[in-house]
């Protein structure tokens, strides 16, 4: 994004309770080198909230504190992340599925084989008007995700469907990012639980800062 390295992230999602997710990023492409000498930072989102696994700092909001916590409203701003934690569905793939029928000149692209899997693939560009509750989170105004992406009013999405009509592959365009995920299988998965709170240092208000002045 933006020339930017991409990051690659892997782990479980969860949609059941609300849009939550345990994975392991690259630190160097997640620009957080200053807060790990690990090679890979662990990463959490639960009830809105970001938190990174983060080494112990000398002072600050960090200090002796083993995570890093942000909140969704610092990236999304405090309307968008109100409709994306309000939706137990938000950035499912059912939802994203149902978002197709409301997409402008459904694409199939034919026939590809990913990770192994025999597909059909599928493209469309759903507009603002029909984005539902993540319209907020892509046009809240002045936030970082606004700032990173340069703004947009429509979403190109393509999706790889197997047989069993389950996405084996997802992948969306919000103005100059690209969000690609990859599902290995489906089924019940282990709560993600936020740590503990005497663990986190709260840097919400900090990003906000800076998202306003980028």
């Amino acid at each position: 994004m933006n020339g930017a390295a991409p990051i690659a992230a892997e782990g479980t999602y969860s949609w059941g309770d609300g849009f939550a997710y345990d994975v392991e990023m690259d630190t160097r492409a997640a620009k957080m080198e200053l807060l790990t000498a690990d090679p890979s930072i662990r990463t959490l989102l639960v009830d809105g909230v970001y938190y990174y696994d983060t080494d112990p700092q000398p002072s600050g909001p960090l200090e002796g504190k083993e995570w890093m916590k942000v909140d969704a409203s610092a990236v999304f701003g405090e309307k968008g992340a109100q409709a994306l934690s309000g939706s137990s569905n938000s950035g499912s793939p059912a939802a994203t599925m149902r978002g197709l029928k409301y997409a402008n000149d459904v694409e199939d692209l034919g026939k590809e084989t990913v990770g192994g899997k025999a597909t059909t693939h599928y493209r469309a560009v759903i507009d603002k008007d029909h984005m539902g509750k993540a319209k907020d989170a892509l046009s809240s105004g002045d936030t970082l995700f606004n700032s990173v992406t340069g703004g947009t009013d429509s979403i190109t999405m393509d999706v790889w469907v197997d047989a069993k009509d389950l996405p084996v592959r997802l992948k969306e365009v919000f103005g100059t990012v690209t969000v690609t995920m990859d599902f290995e299988k489906f089924g019940a998965t282990a709560d993600v639980k936020a740590p503990p709170a005497a663990q986190t240092g709260d840097l919400t208000k900090l990003v906000k800062k800076g998202a306003q002045q980028r």
